[in-house]
């Protein structure tokens, strides 16, 4: 398994999804990502994680609400949100970054 600071350091953009399995709006986000995957190919990678099985990292990333959606590339955060959000806005931020 790769380790969460190899992820975030690729040159590819890296949207991550901190979930929780018990979260509605992380349940309607689910497919929404799916589909975002599907779109962007190759270009950025798409990774959720449970807060539940990694609170550490929650805990280091300031997560306090769920879903939090973060976009790193080459180690840096370069945005960061809270809630539902539209697959256009996803697909415009991550496009930043390719």
């Amino acid at each position: 398994m790769e380790k969460f600071e190899d992820i975030i350091k690729s040159e590819k953009p890296v949207l991550i999804d901190f979930f929780a399995t018990w979260c509605g709006p992380c349940k309607m986000m689910h497919p929404v990502l799916e589909e975002l995957h599907e779109k962007v190919g190759d270009k950025a990678r798409v990774i959720k994680i449970d807060i539940d099985k990694n609170q550490e990292l929650a805990a280091i990333y300031n997560v306090r609400s769920v879903p939090t959606l973060m976009i790193f590339r080459n180690g840096e955060l370069k945005w960061r949100t809270s809630g539902v959000q539209p697959i256009q806005t996803l697909e415009q931020e991550l496009e930043k970054y390719y």
